[in-house]
């Protein structure tokens, strides 16, 4: 069997977002399986991660994500496409995939994010795997419906739809994070026969995340609480609009209960909206820190009421591995087949309804302790990276007879 072409969004070092752990095991997983050759793209500090990537890469390439958004708008709209796909267009990296592909025996492109199926060429030969992980189209459809650049976002999903389309019909195998997610995207093919929808979903490092070897932020240990902790990229829409949730809507129902809790946004780049709250009525906006694991550790409770959700969510699984209680909305706990009551709380968005769920919670330490134990179980048995990758091989084209369209 030949060497593989890993292609995706952002350089897969340091594992420390979302999207660029998945893509991390995904290229760590590849690479058990023969030499990977890594095309991707950097902005500011990501190139910190080249070392890395050149350790366990065959060849790479990184390209500089340097073109403004507007920039992007304006070719996208010129050119009739997404501006998600403009945004992540490179003549750089494009040059790079055809010579790689020339130079080396490539038996398998594997390309992690829709954005990224514009690098495969049309006469490629071998075998393609696209890790969509979840549905993008259906997140601008989700912007537009709430009012926000109702057209832009409208075009974007419609645009994007199509995409996402293209590249299930173009790949062997097209992977969503979840079976809820694999469900939404099937819903909005023409035609689902013609796509062989496959589920991966995440896993977490629990050796990483283990509460026995990482000691509560004193910060918060050394005040009184209760103190509740959000975590994540916090110019992420959906988590900018989950914490100013919080901060507007949850924490003043709260505060009315305990006067004295603290609401923790923990993250890199915040924005100023967020900001503004940094030191008022019980918020503090930590931004960017070393290790999340001490905020988390130091948790009564970690929230995750995301009112807009694709996939899995990473913050949820890192906390429940750290043997935290986790309240979260349905959206939240999408993908993930916990159970309400026992491995977490559910709560529709509805301050009074999370606040009288989360009181009750931590008036019985006995539940809040048997929660936090049965999620940390939850995690290991069902979550962990190994297991959750091992159709890998298969779907390349190296692990046995290839899976092609069996959906």
């Amino acid at each position: 069997m030949g060497d593989i072409l890993f292609l995706a969004h952002r350089v897969p070092f340091p594992p420390d977002r979302g999207d660029r752990i998945r893509s991390h095991h995904l290229l760590k997983g590849l690479a058990r399986l023969g030499p990977v050759h890594v095309g991707c793209f950097a902005e500011g500090k990501d190139k910190a991660g080249e070392e890395a990537l050149a350790q366990i890469a065959a060849s790479h390439c990184i390209a500089p994500r340097t073109k403004p958004l507007p920039l992007a708008g304006i070719e996208a709209v010129l050119a009739g496409k997404p501006v998600s796909l403009t945004a992540f267009h490179s003549r750089q990296l494009a040059g790079w995939v055809r010579d790689t592909i020339a130079r080396h025996d490539i038996s398998a492109i594997v390309v992690f994010s829709g954005q990224m199926g514009q690098y495969v060429p049309d006469d490629f030969k071998g075998r393609v795997v696209i890790d969509l992980c979840d549905v993008d189209s259906a997140k601008f459809a989700s912007y537009a419906q709430g009012g926000e650049c109702v057209w832009l976002n409208a075009r974007e999903a419609r645009l994007l739809a199509a995409e996402e389309e293209r590249l299930g019909q173009r790949a062997d195998a097209t992977i969503l994070i979840s079976e809820a997610e694999a469900a939404l995207y099937r819903s909005r093919l023409r035609d689902p026969a013609k796509v062989n929808v496959q589920v991966i979903g995440n896993g977490i490092n629990a050796a990483f995340f283990d509460p026995a070897t990482v000691r509560p932020h004193p910060v918060l240990e050394g005040q009184p609480g209760p103190h509740f902790v959000f975590t994540g990229q916090m110019d992420y829409r959906p988590n900018e609009q989950a914490a100013l949730w919080v901060i507007e809507a949850l924490l003043p129902v709260l505060r009315q209960r305990f006067p004295d809790a603290l609401f923790h946004v923990v993250g890199r780049n915040p924005t100023v909206k967020l900001m503004a709250h940094d030191g008022q009525s019980g918020v503090r906006v930590w931004g960017e820190v070393p290790d999340v694991r001490p905020f988390i550790a130091a948790a009564d409770a970690v929230l995750a009421p995301l009112l807009i959700a694709r996939g899995v969510q990473n913050k949820v699984l890192e906390a429940m591995a750290m043997a935290r209680p986790v309240v979260l909305t349905p959206e939240a706990a999408t993908g993930i087949a916990a159970v309400d009551g026992e491995h977490w709380l559910v709560s529709a968005p509805d301050p009074q309804a999370m606040a009288g769920k989360i009181a009750d919670l931590l008036a019985d330490p006995q539940a809040q302790a048997h929660m936090a134990a049965a999620a940390r179980r939850f995690v290991l048995d069902h979550h962990g990276w190994e297991a959750m990758l091992a159709p890998l091989g298969q779907l390349v084209g190296k692990g046995g007879e290839a899976v092609r369209h069996a959906a």
